[in-house]
């Protein structure tokens, strides 16, 4: 007895994820917002915290790609803790609410000074595609949209 053994074809279609575009006449912009902090009411730090909001918005303003979410920034609270910088709260819930695409921030010790919380904060920011970029730690922390 001769079984007939039929050959079954087999296509495999790899999974892709869908881009959505991003900037140009195509596609949408980013929108983009910034977190800016001082630890102190002192007049060094007001002046720095200042020119930190205008900065920010300035750049955000100025490039076409972009879409203004905002500033958040938080006076004369320490970075230690999150539980009590209020803005930078507000701006994670815009950000669990796809408000915001991408954050612009001075440096790491801007965004937070306790490194598991940091750390934590952007692993759950870049699973949701917001990416964080730190101006003066770029080098070693380049912004790549994911």
């Amino acid at each position: 007895m001769e079984q007939t053994v039929r050959e079954k074809r087999i296509r495999i279609i790899p999974a892709t994820k869908e881009k959505t575009p991003v900037g140009g006449p195509s596609g949408r912009k980013l929108r983009v917002a910034a977190y800016c902090r001082v630890s102190t009411d002192s007049e060094e730090q007001l002046t720095s915290y200042t020119s930190q909001k205008e900065y920010y918005t300035q750049k955000i303003g100025e490039n076409p790609d972009w879409e203004f979410a905002g500033i958040f920034a938080d006076r004369g609270i320490t970075g230690t803790s999150m539980k009590k910088r209020a803005e930078f709260n507000r701006m994670i819930a815009a950000c669990k609410r796809g408000r915001i695409d991408l954050i612009l921030t001075k440096s790491l010790s801007r965004f937070a000074r306790n490194t598991v919380d940091c750390l934590a904060t952007v692993r759950m920011l870049r699973g949701r595609g917001i990416a964080v970029h730190f101006e003066k730690d770029s080098e070693k922390f380049p912004y790549k949209r994911s």
